[in-house]
């Protein structure tokens, strides 16, 4: 039986079995050294601005090692760098990377679906031209912060069609990229074009998002050869807060939001609303959700205790906006608590309620 349709009991085991297996996956020799071995051959730092839709999973849309592309999540991929946290969070993870003699490549996301405008992204009503024009700003913005002339810190706009997982990387010139045109065999084109679109991107920039971009290609022909036409309606049954969810790798588990907006509120109303629309629509069952906090940490002691408290104070603030608003949600709400250390992808659940 599919995942999403057990009762919530099921479903929660399944999950955490899900995570330990991440966990053990990501820890394994195996893994730690083709994560080792791709940094040496693709030194570029990947960051991703996306949507809480857990469908935009770029590395296995890219055949990416797990832990090497640093996602920010929000409703809709909607982000302002003036945040506090957001544009200090953003800010640390470049200036460590650039302090490691790497530059940083930026992916700015909307996402959009081709077979039905009503599969695309909810946070813009479906609107892509809106979509794109808000990571228009983002890229502004963060040329403000990191500067225009893109040697080190290379902001891009990169669309994700949900119904095959094809990426489209928008040029400087407008001009557009789209993989869902390409076929693998024809990957050797990929180098060339993008010195077109990016003359001002450093080579070995070009070279490492030219193998993301053959990733995607493989990907694709995989896409096309198993049928997913349920795969690609939304049919979440969690609402995730926090950072640290590498391991919801399975399409519309869940919605995620990072911890960014000043008005977080907003983003927890709307997946919440999500999530009471699939139940009504028969998508899911209506027996529970899960509210599912969760903060990283990179080191025992005072740095993961302040991750618990953190964890704590989300799941908290999530359940107290839902409840508000959407009393009849809140009755069928299940609320775990974790913290997750980022170096060996280890999640702890401290409560369950």
């Amino acid at each position: 039986m599919d995942i999403h349709h057990r009762p919530i009991t099921e479903r929660i085991v399944w999950l955490h079995d899900l995570a330990r297996r991440h966990t053990a996956e990501f820890r394994s020799p195996e893994a730690c050294l083709a994560r080792e071995r791709y940094r040496a051959l693709h030194p570029t730092a990947v960051m991703v601005l996306k949507c809480m839709d857990g469908r935009i999973n770029i590395p296995v849309a890219t055949h990416t090692p797990p832990g090497l592309i640093q996602p920010f999540r929000n409703l809709g991929g909607m982000f302002d760098l003036g945040w506090p946290h957001l544009g200090e969070v953003l800010a640390a993870d470049v200036l460590r990377m650039v302090q490691a003699g790497r530059r940083v490549l930026i992916l700015i996301t909307y996402h959009f679906s081709r077979g039905d405008v009503h599969r695309g992204c909810a946070g813009f009503g479906y609107d892509q031209a809106a979509a794109l024009a808000h990571c228009r700003d983002i890229r502004r913005q963060a040329e403000h912060i990191f500067g225009s002339g893109h040697d080190t810190v290379y902001p891009l706009i990169c669309g994700f069609e949900t119904d095959e997982d094809a990426l489209l990387i928008h040029g400087r010139d407008g001009e557009i990229l789209d993989l869902a045109e390409f076929a693998p065999e024809r990957e050797a084109e990929l180098p060339p074009r993008l010195s077109q679109l990016f003359p001002d991107m450093a080579e070995q920039m070009q070279v490492d998002l030219a193998r993301l971009l053959k990733g995607n290609l493989r990907w694709i022909a995989q896409v096309r050869q198993t049928p997913r036409a349920l795969d690609i309606e939304h049919r979440e049954w969690m609402i995730c807060l926090g950072r640290g969810f590498d391991f919801l790798h399975t399409p519309n588990l869940a919605l995620i939001i990072g911890p960014y907006s000043p008005d977080l509120a907003d983003p927890i109303r709307k997946a919440a609303g999500i999530i009471e629309n699939n139940m009504r629509a028969g998508r899911i069952p209506d027996d529970g959700f899960l509210l599912y906090a969760s903060v990283p940490f990179d080191e025992i002691g005072m740095d993961r205790a302040r991750a618990e408290l953190k964890s704590r104070f989300l799941a908290d603030f999530a359940a107290g906006v839902i409840s508000a608003e959407f009393p009849d949600l809140a009755a069928r709400m299940h609320r775990q608590v974790a913290v997750l250390s980022w170096h060996s992808r280890e999640l702890e659940v401290l409560a369950a309620t």
